[in-house]
């Protein structure tokens, strides 16, 4: 019988100089670190450090109309990122964010392969369909593929990567000098698929990954990104703002596994939280304001306009938000847009108190209090099924970073709720998640 008591996991969402939208402008941030590699290493290091499961890097392939006002997303293409951080780690997982619709099935197979052999297995993929509808028109397109057809694609483009990465069995590489033979060839397979998106004859030009497969990371909350996470994905990224919808989002995904032969214990759900951390309570409330202080209100208009497909600064900031197109009819981020919407509404917010509102998080769980009073919200929230960990989105980076280091890991792991040190060495092994089964496997050798 196990007994060991169940631990949250811990990734670091690194995000340019902080999560908070005007980070950038803070004295305790350095905006040139956004494009200094080795501000990222140092941050993984002390990530690996605090024993984090990962650290994550998102993408978005195009430029957002708010750029004026401050930085989009980290510059640095994701997989050049993570294969410099994992040349300087040794156990914190790497996790990188790939499109579905803009990408290709072989070339990202590839790339993953890569870093998962780079990283000695600690890669992930961040699956996204890509939200951002001005992408198209960097890959050719004039419009933003529609939604559905979008999770349509990413589906093909999972299956076919998968199969890309068993391509080889993994004792398909041999090297036996004395022989003469590198490969034994009828462990290397043609996956031969034909489908609606994809013709791929395969097989990759690159031996199975150290993981197998390198974990499937997802983050959307639409209906049908909830279903593909039932799927395909063993962690999700999720934004929940309350206690309440975030078990029920829980209940809900794992409860989908089963219909795709899935235990719950395969999904680690990981919604995001800013702490602002202080002594007391009233010294976090105080940090809290101070950030808010920064934001330039042009920066959120321009966010919640392309969010809401609506033009917002012809509104009054202090007036409440307008009626805005139903969210079944956007074609973007469906469900970031349902928690903007849903958390103007809860709370009767102008359009400059919902500005400030997600200013720190973009939707995702900000708490402000004493590193006893964030840790007991999270052990709150982790023991009444609504997740199995959290991303952590520091609104300051490496500022509030280090403080939930010095003050809220000490705190959770005094609670046993964090690891004091791996368990494992791979990625697969700090999620808890086994290393899939090659399909080909069962196919026999010629005699």
């Amino acid at each position: 019988m196990n007994n060991k008591k169940r631990q949250m996991h811990l990734n670091l969402f690194i995000q340019g100089v902080g999560h908070h939208e005007a980070a950038w402008r803070h004295p305790g941030t350095d905006p040139a670190n956004m494009m200094d590699i080795g501000y990222y290493q140092q941050l993984a290091r002390e990530a690996e450090a605090a024993k984090f499961d990962a650290i994550f890097i998102a993408d978005a392939l195009a430029i957002n109309t708010n750029v004026e006002y401050g930085p989009f997303n980290n510059f640095f293409e994701p997989f050049t990122l993570l294969a410099a951080v994992a040349a300087v780690t040794d156990r914190i997982g790497v996790i990188g964010t790939a499109s579905t619709t803009y990408d290709e099935p072989y070339d990202i197979a590839r790339k993953l392969a890569s870093l998962d052999r780079v990283s000695k297995g600690r890669a992930g993929w961040n699956i996204v369909t890509s939200g951002n509808q001005n992408a198209a028109m960097n890959f050719g397109l004039q419009r933003h593929p529609e939604h559905s057809r979008r999770y349509a694609r990413a589906t093909e483009f999972v299956e076919v990567t998968c199969a890309l990465w068993d391509s080889w069995e993994d004792d398909a590489l041999v090297a036996d000098r004395e022989r003469g033979i590198f490969t034994d060839r009828s462990r290397i397979h043609a996956i031969n698929h034909e489908g609606e998106f994809f013709k791929v004859r395969g097989p990759l030009d690159f031996p199975r990954p150290p993981q197998g497969w390198p974990v499937l990371v997802q983050a959307g909350s639409s209906s049908d990104g909830k279903e593909f996470a039932a799927r395909f994905a063993e962690a999700i990224y999720t934004a929940q703002n309350n206690l309440p919808e975030a078990q029920a989002f829980y209940a809900e995904v794992k409860g989908r596994m089963a219909h795709y032969g899935r235990r719950p214990d395969q999904l680690c759900i990981l919604p995001g939280i800013a702490p602002i951390i202080g002594r007391t309570t009233e010294e976090a409330k105080a940090r809290e304001q101070e950030l808010n202080d920064y934001i330039l209100p042009e920066y959120g208009l321009h966010q919640l306009s392309q969010n809401f497909n609506i033009d917002l600064f012809s509104y009054p900031l202090d007036g409440p938000l307008p009626e805005v197109p139903p969210i079944e009819s956007l074609n973007g981020g469906k469900s970031r847009a349902q928690i903007y919407l849903d958390m103007a509404r809860r709370g009767n917010l102008t359009i400059r108190q919902l500005i400030q509102q997600i200013a720190f998080a973009r939707g995702h769980d900000t708490f402000a209090g004493t590193p006893k009073e964030i840790a007991d919200h999270m052990e709150e929230w982790f023991t009444s099924g609504a997740c199995d960990g959290f991303n952590l989105l520091a609104p300051n980076l490496p500022g509030d970073f280090h403080r939930f280091v010095e003050l809220v890991v000490p705190e959770l792991r005094r609670r046993g709720l964090f690891r004091d040190e791996y368990s494992g060495r791979t990625l697969r092994e700090h999620f808890g998640l086994a290393r899939p089964v090659n399909r080909f496997s069962r196919v026999p050798a010629p005699a």
